[in-house]
């Protein structure tokens, strides 16, 4: 994989690329249900492997073609291998996240985030109307009481009338921020002149991990904070790259990862400079099943820092069939070759 300069214009050095078969010996593919429908899915498939630094995961979304897919790949090998950066504190605050389930069924999601005094709602969910995240925010507000933490993520549904709109309807919960309520850059800049005066700060994710360019964003003047995760962004080290650029607040989230995945995470959240945010890395509370016993679930609110090992009983339990199984050896494989290219 090589050595490559960071966003900083400091180097950082990634692992060597380890041979496939090395990976491939040790790789475990998993399909763990979920306790609510979320991202379109019922079921989230994850690839883990071990490396000399302890176990990784690889899983990006079904939908992601190789060259995206790739970058999820260099920063599992980077975590399997290479050190992780020091911890700057052993515990995060994290928020629960409130897939678009009807308002009634809010208090039961909450329920599995013990102590979180934040909560990101999703919205703009195809399908739904405004009237319905309006009813699901109300509830998370009434929910948490007046001190608690509410923000919502549209990732990026809206466009920049519709998301004027539903700002101005949802203002009265107040918002802690909105996170990519628009799907362009242009759209956010624009949309953060118009809400301004409201005091809701904007946030962007997709505009950050899924950019040509991630730091288009911050030089646009279209976001408040950035929403970092460490799987799409190709590592811990590329994440506090772009976050040290950028010059902004950063919230580090996850991808529905598995308590391995979340690990991740949770190092590169422990790592960053400042931390005024609680992150989005307490999705494993939305997972019916895991492969680490106990699972890396808030307590108190609270995720501990550290690397965690999976259960190899639980491992054989939640084992994807054997043509998912294949399915992910073999896009493995392809990433891999697209990082050997890459050099």
């Amino acid at each position: 994989m090589g050595r490559r300069t960071g966003q900083t214009g400091q180097v950082s050095t990634p692992a060597p690329l380890p041979p496939l078969s090395e990976i491939l010996a040790g790789a475990r593919v998993v399909a763990l249900p979920l306790v609510t429908r979320f991202r379109g899915v019922d079921v989230r498939e994850a690839l883990v492997f071990e490396g000399p630094e302890g176990w990784s995961e690889f899983s990006p979304f079904a939908e992601y073609g190789d060259e995206e897919a790739a970058t999820w790949l260099g920063a599992a090998i980077e975590d399997a291998w290479v050190p992780r950066p020091a911890a700057r504190r052993d515990a995060i605050g994290v928020n629960a996240t409130v897939p678009a389930v009807a308002a009634a069924s809010v208090p039961a999601v909450l329920a599995r985030f013990d102590e979180c005094r934040t909560a990101k709602v999703k919205v703009a969910e195809p399908g739904q109307r405004l009237a319905d995240d309006v009813a699901r925010v109300r509830a998370v507000r009434d929910a948490l009481g007046p001190e608690g933490r509410v923000r919502i993520d549209a990732n990026g549904a809206w466009n920049l009338d519709e998301a004027e709109r539903a700002l101005h309807a949802l203002a009265e919960f107040d918002l802690e921020y909105a996170e990519q309520p628009c799907a362009s850059v242009e759209e956010l800049a624009e949309l953060r002149r118009r809400v301004k005066y409201m005091g809701i700060p904007i946030a962007a994710d997709e505009s950050v991990r899924k950019a040509a360019d991630p730091l288009a964003v911050a030089r646009a003047g279209a976001a408040d904070l950035l929403v970092v995760k460490a799987q799409p962004l190709g590592g811990i080290r590329r994440a506090l790259d772009i976050v040290a650029e950028a010059g902004l607040p950063a919230v580090v989230s996850s991808a529905l990862d598995t308590s391995i995945g979340l690990s991740m995470g949770v190092a590169l959240a422990a790592a960053l400079p400042e931390l005024d945010y609680d992150c989005g890395l307490g999705t494993a509370a939305l997972l019916a099943a895991d492969v680490v016993d106990p699972p890396l679930i808030p307590h108190a609110g609270h995720l501990s820092v550290g690397r965690v090992d999976p259960d190899p009983a639980l491992l054989a339990a939640h084992a994807a069939s054997a043509d998912r199984t294949q399915w992910w050896l073999d896009r493995l494989t392809r990433c891999h070759a697209v990082l050997a290219a890459a050099g």
